[in-house]
């Protein structure tokens, strides 16, 4: 082998790497001390980005095709070696290679119960969980921040971090958008969507990643809480209570005659539904029947085969004095009265001539 085969072997001349992993998320290419061949040829696949670091610098960075190492091509290295335009000669650079697919299915949870204020529970905890989706979007700012000059950087070592990191923002983003604890118990997935905008600029801007996705699987809330989620269904379930009363009248008869534990939801929806009538009667509900409030005189006195009968109290209003004073006018013999039991009753026609001094 002569001089030019063993230098020609010393230097790179292709530059490519596949992932046989499903959790790397950055790997140093290794060059085992040699230099790139000037106009070698690097290959970035499809869902791979490739950054070049010289001297301890960001140098350029490529995405998905097949690249020739030329100065036209490597701008930023050039500047930073100092070549000029048509340099040929080898060089030596750090190459990173940098997974830019989804990284999906990854869990998150709350070790603690946060705090969240709502208004009308007041300070709430609660505890969640999900998963999120993840890609890299900024190579730069996550070399930088996360994985360093690691060789071979994997999910297991950024995943706590990453979690903490999620349910922090979480926590912000929770107390941000001001969610009633109703809705975040119940509405799982319009909250994820919402809170997505408001955990993306935090994790970006300090990771250089991009949250594509964030699911809540579970939240748990206080029991009272749960207690008013509980009765909201409640009430969208009976709906109307003149069907909720007919529907547990006719299913207790169904099941019964109505002597047995079957029998007291329908009496407890026939008191529901007594009560309703009532109530639309005080109001003054159309339908609802006039009702007539007995006085301190005693029942009212129906006219009786043409004949109009009055009581005392009747007397004594009608005439503008006491009841003391027709009941001795009754004793006296000055107007005539019938006594039935222990009632006594005026007939219009003696109060007339009573009147009338007969």
């Amino acid at each position: 082998m002569g001089i030019f085969d063993f230098i020609k072997g010393e230097l790179i001349e292709i530059i490519e790497w596949t992932d046989d992993s499903r959790d790397t998320l950055s790997y140093r290419w290794p060059d085992d001390d040699r230099n790139i061949k000037n106009g070698a040829q690097l290959i970035v696949r499809e869902s791979q980005m490739v950054q070049f670091v010289a001297t301890g610098q960001f140098a350029d960075l490529f995405g998905p095709g097949m690249h020739s190492l030329t100065t036209r091509n490597i701008p930023l290295l050039s500047r930073i070696y100092g070549w000029k335009y048509g340099f040929e000669s080898p060089f030596k650079c750090d190459v990173y290679y940098l997974n830019t697919r989804l990284f999906t299915g990854n869990k998150w949870g709350t070790s603690n119960p946060i705090m969240m204020r709502d208004a009308d529970f007041g300070v709430v905890r609660l505890r969640a969980f999900g998963t999120f989706d993840f890609r890299i979007v900024d190579a730069p700012l996550f070399l930088k921040e996360v994985a360093g000059t690691d060789q071979n950087f994997r999910l297991d070592e950024f995943n706590d971090t990453m979690r903490s990191r999620i349910v922090s923002v979480f926590s912000e983003a929770l107390a941000k958008a001001q969610v009633p604890a109703l809705d975040v118990a119940q509405r799982y997935s319009e909250l994820g969507a919402a809170l997505l905008p408001l955990i993306n600029p935090a994790v970006r801007e300090k990771y250089g990643l991009e949250v594509t996705s964030f699911i809540l699987e579970n939240v748990s809330v206080p029991p009272e809480v749960e207690k008013a989620i509980d009765a909201r269904s409640s009430m969208g379930i009976v709906g109307n209570l003149n069907d909720y009363v007919k529907f547990q009248m006719g299913k207790s008869m169904g099941e019964g005659d109505g002597g047995g534990a079957g029998a007291v939801p329908a009496q407890m929806a026939v008191g529901f539904g007594i009560a309703q009538e009532m109530m639309k009667g005080m109001s003054g509900a159309p339908g609802a029947a006039p009702q007539t409030t007995p006085t301190a005189a005693g029942p009212a006195t129906a006219p009786v085969a043409g004949l109009e009968v009055l009581t005392p109290d009747q007397a004594a209003q009608l005439l503008g004095v006491s009841v003391e004073d027709v009941m001795a006018s009754i004793d006296a013999g000055e107007l005539k009265a019938r006594k039935i039991g222990s009632a006594t009753r005026i007939a219009k026609s003696a109060l007339d001539a009573f009147l009338r001094g007969e």
